[in-house]
């Protein structure tokens, strides 16, 4: 009976000085991760602040890139991109306070993986204005060929363009990278088939014109 009594003691204050000691530091990490939650609050206004300033969503559609519906719009998904990854800043020493080594390394994995993300949302942003870009240019420069031509030209460039970006996009973020890498390989494959087709059957006439030429020319 007196062992199980002081064995009983023993954990009870065992777990009560573990306790204690564990306070200071959890108030301690609680404290840094509030400061992080705080300042990333700040830092979104701020984004957004400036992106409402320089009418970015508005800019973003002029130049056709596609627009996001209620609270996910490009200004949003971008300050809150830069939100967490000042959380998971100050979520790293707090970690490091409560002496958990397991999430400090997993929190590490995903702050060196988030700046991709911010940069697959750039990269779709610019990727979609350069398709739109593409098409008012392919648009102006076929002046000579009938409208409805000309626009079935600048929306396959277009949407070549996009494709390609959406590609792209998701081989920053390593989504299927292998998958994409033989999706990308045979769209090239194609566009290259294709276009040597469509020259192949539409020049057919001048090649031939220039072969009897040269033929003249010999003789």
């Amino acid at each position: 009976m007196p062992d199980i009594t002081s064995t009983l003691t023993a954990s009870f204050n065992n777990a009560f000085y573990g306790v204690v000691n564990f306070v200071p530091k959890f108030i301690a990490g609680l404290i840094i991760l509030l400061i992080g939650i705080i300042i990333a609050s700040i830092v979104k206004q701020v984004i957004l602040g400036i992106f409402k300033a320089i009418k970015l969503e508005v800019l973003l559609k002029k130049y056709g890139v596609p627009e996001m519906k209620e609270e996910f719009t490009w200004s949003n998904i971008l300050s809150e991109i830069a939100r967490w990854f000042l959380i998971i800043v100050f979520l790293i020493p707090t970690a490091d306070v409560w002496n958990l080594p397991r999430i400090i390394t997993v929190l590490n994995e995903f702050l060196t993986y988030l700046p991709n993300v911010f940069v697959a949302a750039v990269i779709a942003m610019v990727g979609f204005v350069f398709a739109r870009l593409s098409h008012d240019v392919v648009l102006a420069s076929m002046k000579g060929v009938d409208s409805q031509t000309a626009s079935t030209v600048a929306s396959v460039t277009r949407w070549s363009i996009n494709v390609f970006v959406v590609l792209v996009v998701l081989s920053q973020l390593g989504v299927a990278t292998d998958l994409i890498r033989i999706l990308f390989t045979g769209l090239v494959a194609m566009l290259a088939i294709a276009g040597g087709i469509a020259f192949g059957l539409g020049g057919q006439s001048t090649a031939k014109d220039i072969v009897e030429g040269l033929r003249k020319k010999l003789k």
